[in-house]
C-alpha cells in the first residue's frame, strides 16, 4: 500500500540530495515520477529543483492556491502511470495541499515523499509542515549539526552582522546568507541578544535540504 512520507530536517541537512537520489533510483528502475516544488522559490530557475552538491532535476511548478491531487491527476491523464510523486519545500504547502497530496496516496494508491523544514525562524511550525507531521503514515528526520557540535533542529533568521532577527514575515527566501541550522539551546542563546554567527557565503534558498 503507497504511503505519505514527511522527510524534514534543519536546513543543510540533506533533504533536496535525497529526495533527487530517491528520483533516480525510481527512474533507473524504469519507473515515472512527478517532483513538486513551490513557485514561491526560483532561485535555481523556475521549475528546477537543486542540491548544493550540483545534483538538480527538473520539476512541475505550483501555487498556493493549486489542487495538488488534480495537478496529479492530469499529470497520469497526458504522461502515464506515476510510480511517485516528490514534494520540495513541503514546509510551504498549506492544510488543503497537503490533504490534497494525502488523496494521492489514498485515491491514488501513489507514494508521496514531501521534503521540508519543520520550523520556521521564529521556532514555530509552518503550515505544510504542522500538517504533515499530523496526516504523514512516516516520519523521518534528516539529521544535521550545529556549529557547536550539538543537533541542529531549529533555524535562526540573522542579519548581516550575524546577529539574530527576531520580527518579521514567517516567509523570507534566503540561503545561508540569511539562516543557520543550530540546536535548541543555541536557538535561544541567539534569540536572546547572547552572541553572533559568523556567516557563511554561500546562497542557498532557505527550506533547501542539502
Amino acid at each position: 500500500m503507497a504511503k505519505l512520507y514527511f522527510y524534514y530536517s534543519a536546513m543543510n541537512a540533506g533533504k533536496t540530495t535525497t529526495l533527487l537520489q530517491s528520483a533516480y533510483n525510481y527512474h533507473e528502475r524504469g519507473m515515472r515520477t512527478l517532483i513538486l516544488t513551490p513557485a514561491l522559490d526560483n532561485r535555481y530557475g523556475e521549475g528546477v529543483v537543486a542540491s548544493r552538491i550540483g545534483l538538480k532535476a527538473n520539476a512541475r511548478r505550483f501555487g498556493g492556491d493549486e489542487n495538488l491531487f488534480a495537478l496529479v491527476e492530469a499529470d497520469i491523464a497526458a504522461r502515464s502511470a506515476l510510480h511517485c510523486v516528490f514534494v520540495d519545500e513541503a514546509q510551504f504547502l498549506t492544510k488543503s495541499q497537503v490533504w490534497q497530496i494525502s488523496d494521492v496516496v489514498d485515491k491514488l494508491n501513489i507514494p508521496v515523499l514531501a521534503f521540508g523544514l519543520r520550523t520556521d525562524f521564529r521556532g514555530e511550525l509552518f503550515e505544510g509542515s504542522r500538517y504533515l507531521l499530523a496526516w504523514a503514515d512516516n516520519l523521518e528526520e534528516i539529521k544535521t549539526i550545529c556549529h557547536t557540535g550539538r543537533k541542529a533542529t531549529m533555524v535562526v533568521r540573522v542579519d548581516e552582522q550575524g546577529r539574530a532577527v527576531t520580527e518579521g514575515p514567517q516567509v523570507e527566501i534566503g540561503g545561508n546568507d540569511r539562516y543557520v541550522s543550530v540546536s535548541r539551546a543555541e536557538f535561544k542563546k541567539i534569540s536572546e541578544g547572547s552572541g553572533r554567527i559568523e556567516l557563511q557565503q554561500t546562497v542557498l534558498p532557505l527550506g533547501e535540504s542539502h
